[in-house]
């Protein structure tokens, strides 16, 4: 008999699940947040979670909305379970169950009241997670792309948004029109300067739809940068499964992740904020270097593993790191051409860094997926694997490994897996990757004509020359005699 998550039921819950001691009567918000997934709900809302059961902050909860159809089925998910969502921490010793309750709302996409919540005085943070495609950036530049169909839509209709960009713009208009002080926009996503990127998507739209709009909310608007970490695969059946077996509760979409988390922010909040370093988040003056250290390391690690371990017909991400010859290429590329590229941080031995982060890749309580981590390279490799190769190129050291990741990558687009499977690629560039890598068994620099995610390494010649040689010896020799001479030093 299992026991259906609920406001009337927590009362009833196994003692071994940790449940909120506070009621959402206590809260009043303070945050809504854009792009309400799993990520966020182990990450910034556990946190929060965190902070409540203190007592502290009552008046920071969150109210969730979105602009996709995924964030309406999310939201109604939600509310039939008044809001809360159990979270599964795992590691090696086992499952650690804890119901959050830090929201306490969920407006609907397309909701009037989306605009009226983010224009109520209470409203002091407006939080995102849209994934690392979703700031309409060129991936080669890294600038603000207003081409984009959606964000001319906007522009041409700024009551109607349909982009997360366009609600944070409308509910600024709203508060500027009333006198009210602007909001700060707080981005969770993993991207480099990440507050500076989402004042770019910002001010970019509003420089559509009205120029004293944009400068005001240059002026005005704060956009503090922030790196976010805490591995959390998608939820399945397998994860449901585990929660009604180990726990006897039926959750509608539970968040399974690992038992790391980790937050630095900078302390740019002029309405405040919640009281987030009581529960471990770090504030710094310059959130750079972490950025640079996770997403080098740690995103940039996981892009390495992805094809390779898609093309060597793994699938969860612990089986990927078990496998010899992918654990020793990840340990290998990280040691001698990532590390060197990352640059100090504060307090922070890079080398134990990575030992962590192969550990938590390795943690086979996880369930993570290599379909999960090779979604949309497109977008993640110019931001998580491509800054190293340029680093190195510049600095005039071998680019290798680097290479042959790119290279992996377009193998991976290139048709079947080594065992003959399927490997069912997903990118926002999919037609045009798949073309590009199937030219490239003849041509095998076509691939690199995709400037817009290599920019200027598409003409580099120690790129190309790096690049073509793992590319050759992936399509005539197969991927684990290509790693094979990897390790040895002769590729």
């Amino acid at each position: 008999m299992t026991i259906r998550l609920s406001r009337a039921t927590l009362p009833s819950f196994p003692s071994q699940i940790s449940v909120p001691n506070y009621s959402p009567k206590q809260l009043k918000p303070g945050i809504v947040h854009i792009g309400v997934g799993n990520f966020h709900r182990a990450h910034q809302a556990v946190y929060l979670d965190q902070l409540f059961r203190l007592g502290k902050s009552l008046d920071w909860a969150l109210v969730g909305t979105g602009v996709m159809p995924g964030d309406r089925v999310m939201g109604q998910t939600l509310a039939q379970q008044d809001y809360l969502t159990t979270v599964v921490e795992q590691s090696a010793a086992g499952y650690k169950a804890t119901v959050t309750g830090s929201m306490i709302d969920f407006l609907l996409p397309g909701d009037p009241a989306n605009i009226e919540r983010l224009a109520d005085p209470s409203t002091r943070i407006v939080s995102l997670t849209v994934t690392e495609g979703g700031y309409f950036i060129n991936p080669a530049t890294g600038e603000f792309d207003p081409d984009q169909p959606v964000l001319k839509q906007d522009a041409a209709n700024p009551e109607s948004p349909i982009t997360a960009f366009g609600l944070i713009l409308a509910g600024l208009r709203t508060r500027l029109a009333r006198g009210i002080a602007p909001f700060t926009v707080m981005s969770c996503d993993n991207l480099l300067h990440n507050g500076n990127v989402t004042r770019n998507a910002v001010v970019g739209l509003a420089e559509m739809q009205d120029s004293k709009l944009a400068t005001w909310v240059e002026r005005e608007v704060a956009f503090p940068n922030g790196m976010v970490d805490r591995i959390t695969p998608a939820t399945s059946d397998r994860e449901r499964s585990i929660l009604q077996k180990e726990f006897g509760i039926e959750d509608g979409w539970p968040v399974f992740c690992e038992n790391y988390i980790q937050w630095v922010l900078e302390d740019h909040f002029p309405l405040g904020r919640p009281e987030l370093e009581a529960v471990g988040v770090a504030f710094v003056p310059d959130v750079t270097p972490y950025e640079h250290m996770k997403l080098r390391i740690l995103n940039a690690g996981h892009a390495s593993i992805a094809y390779v371990g898609a093309l060597l017909d793994q699938h969860f991400v612990h089986e990927a790191m078990a496998h010899p010859l992918i654990y020793h290429y990840l340990e290998k590329l990280e040691t001698e051409e990532i590390l060197p590229s990352v640059p100090p941080v504060p307090n922070t031995d890079l080398q134990a860094y990575l030992q962590l982060i192969l550990e938590r890749f390795a943690n086979p309580k996880i369930g993570d997926t290599i379909a999960r981590l090779c979604f949309d390279g497109s977008n993640r490799q110019p931001k998580f694997v491509l800054p190293s190769t340029r680093d190195r190129l510049q600095a005039g050291a071998s680019v290798t490994g680097l290479a042959l990741e790119s290279a992996l990558w377009c193998r991976y687009w290139g048709g079947l897996s080594e065992g003959g499977q399927d490997m069912q690629p997903e990118d926002s560039q999919a037609d045009r990757l798949r073309t590009l890598a199937e030219r490239s068994k003849t041509e095998p620099l076509a691939f690199l004509e995709l400037q817009d995610v290599f920019g200027d390494l598409s003409e580099s010649k120690a790129f190309q020359q790096s690049f073509q040689n793992a590319l050759q010896h992936l399509w005539q020799h197969g991927t684990a005699n290509t790693l094979q001479r990897y390790l040895d030093d002769q590729l």
